[in-house]
């Protein structure tokens, strides 16, 4: 037996390997294609995904040459390829009308509407409408807005995923500014607007065989940075309600049949709101974001990736029966602004008990920002264990193993610590006021920074008095003063709780130098990898440390 597989990425490779596995023959289709796959495939042919006429000449060819018996994605943009390639081929798979609809969020929210699933109240914009709106004497967001919607809104591109171009907006001088960022990012040029619903957010993945919907997990979505709707993580089994579940599960299968899909796989955002389960949205495939190739089959023992194979080919799904209860965790580890120095920690991160895989994307030299979308992480490191609470430490330890540490004195990173750059993101938001009310008395610095003899056993770094009793954690899961901790551990900088005349480093050090203000400053905007920064900077050899502290002179 003969299988297609489209896309060459990560979220490919346990497609490759299980179909391998079975003893079938495996051509991969993609632009680009990792040298792991290209290892594994039988054939690997490289050709845009994006041209659906070049993708279906290269599988008729092959179909007619060799035989082809079924054609594949997970994780990708192109669910439509596969269904417009099934439907002409004769060969196993969804209707392409019906994987359109999973694809085009306008279609999506019509279908749901059409059928009475629940799903946000919404309307469409095109480029043309938002040029017209720009010359109505109202704001655009306001000529936009219909009657019966009210703030917040999510704006999205009809034809995009990862959460790329898809904010919320609070207002309509923010609606019109994130309609021309999500038109930009749409294919066909189209966005939706939807309304803005308020709860926890649930991934699933089903396989359906024969219009019999087979749910295979459902995860609990981190999602973070807001007004921007980035996935932090997942954690795979949910820890909601065992009814509230279920009917999360009953409005994903409505949504399925709505979409038309009855042969082959999906995955599904739900929201649960107090008003119940909302669909958020349904793609025609299995699951990125490492759910339905890596969390699902650690936590159940169950690979969905080969059920969704199986149907792909025309076979019953098989045996779908949990192994084993297990909890497997997700996180990504992410970079302020600037540009990669060094990765490190990396090899103690995967070496942690529990931990099982680390997805590293990004390397050294390349400039990185924090991330408005899920394409912006660095990376993501996978556990798994008997239960949740082994699970989570082994996987927030394994996070916080990992410092992406950056090139010193960098404009970009300057900027972003100064809230010039992106300046809505804090790492600790909010700290308590007495905690503000102590920072504010701590002085900038102590010492004379251009006598600074740049060695880092001469720096010292003001302890802020209360610090501990922060609960506020950042992105990677650091306490405030856990993250002060872990800076002075990496830099080998030392904390100090003052110096004798409270003004002056003591003569016995010449050449000492005490950060204070400054420093917790960059700590709260950056988090650890801002503190590291800004000591590597006020240490590097072609620096000068009275230019390094004024930029914190704040």
């Amino acid at each position: 037996m003969r299988i297609l597989i489209l896309g060459g990425g990560v979220m490919q490779l346990p497609a490759v390997r299980l179909a391998k596995g079975k003893g079938w023959s495996v051509v991969v289709a993609a632009a680009n294609i990792i040298q792991e796959i290209q290892t594994l495939a039988d054939r690997c042919e490289q050709v845009d995904l994006r041209d659906r006429k070049a993708v279906t000449r290269l599988a008729r060819a092959i179909q007619r040459k060799e035989g082809l018996d079924g054609v594949f994605t997970a994780g990708t943009d192109f669910s439509t390829t596969v269904a417009w390639i099934a439907e002409n081929l004769e060969l196993p798979g969804i209707p392409y009308t019906s994987a359109l609809a999973a694809t085009d969020k306008a279609r999506m929210r019509a279908a749901f509407q059409a059928q009475k699933v629940p799903s946000p109240a919404f309307f469409t914009v095109e480029k043309a409408v938002l040029r017209s709106a720009s010359r109505s004497r109202q704001s655009r967001g306001a000529a936009l807005l219909p009657s019966g919607f009210s703030f917040p809104l999510v704006v999205k591109p009809v034809d995009n995923m990862g959460a790329r171009g898809v904010r919320r907006v609070d207002d309509a001088q923010q609606l019109g500014a994130a309609l021309e960022v999500a038109l930009e990012q749409s294919a066909c040029g189209k966005a939706i607007v939807e309304q803005h619903l308020e709860g926890p957010e649930l991934s699933l993945d089903a396989v359906i065989y024969d219009g019999r919907v087979s749910i295979c997990g459902v995860a609990d979505r981190h999602i973070c940075f807001p007004p921007y709707f980035v996935e932090m993580g997942h954690t795979m089994p949910s820890v909601l309600d065992a009814k509230l579940l279920r009917r999360a599960e009953e409005v994903f299968v409505r949504g399925i049949r709505a979409l038309g899909i009855s042969q082959g796989a999906a995955k599904g955002d739900i929201k649960v709101t107090p008003e119940g389960p909302v669909v958020g949205e349904i793609a025609a495939r299995l699951s990125g974001g490492y759910m339905s190739g890596w969390t699902f089959p650690f936590a159940s023992g169950v690979e969905v990736t080969d059920a969704a194979l199986n149907i792909a080919m025309g076979l019953p799904p098989g045996d779908l029966t949990p192994r084993r209860f297990w909890v497997s965790a997700e996180r990504a580890f992410i970079s302020i602004p600037g540009t990669i120095k060094t990765l490190e920690g990396l090899r103690q991160a995967r070496d942690l008990p529990g931990i099982e895989e680390l997805f590293l994307r990004v390397a050294p030299s390349q400039q990185v920002d924090l991330p408005t979308n899920n394409m912006g992480k660095c990376g993501n490191l996978i556990s798994k264990a008997p239960t949740r609470a082994e699970a989570l430490a082994a996987v927030q330890a394994a996070v916080q193993s990992v410092l992406v540490r950056l090139e010193v004195n960098d404009p970009r990173t300057d900027a972003y610590l100064q809230g010039k750059e992106q300046g809505e993101f804090t790492a600790f938001s909010p700290i308590s006021p007495d905690s503000e009310h102590r920072l504010a008395a701590l002085p900038l610095w102590l010492g004379n920074p251009e006598r600074f003899s740049r060695r880092v056993e001469d720096l010292q770094v003001l302890a802020l008095p209360g610090a501990g009793g922060e609960v506020a954690r950042d992105w990677h899961g650091w306490t405030l003063d856990g993250a002060f901790q872990r800076v002075l551990e990496i830099t080998g900088a030392t904390a100090s709780g003052g110096l004798p005349d409270g003004r002056t480093p003591d003569g016995r050090t010449p050449g000492s130098f005490v950060l204070g203000r400054g420093f917790w400053k960059v700590l709260i905007k950056g988090g650890v990898q801002a503190g590291v920064y800004l000591i590597d900077s006020l240490c590097d050899p072609a620096s000068d440390p009275k230019q390094v502290v004024r930029k914190w002179s704040v």
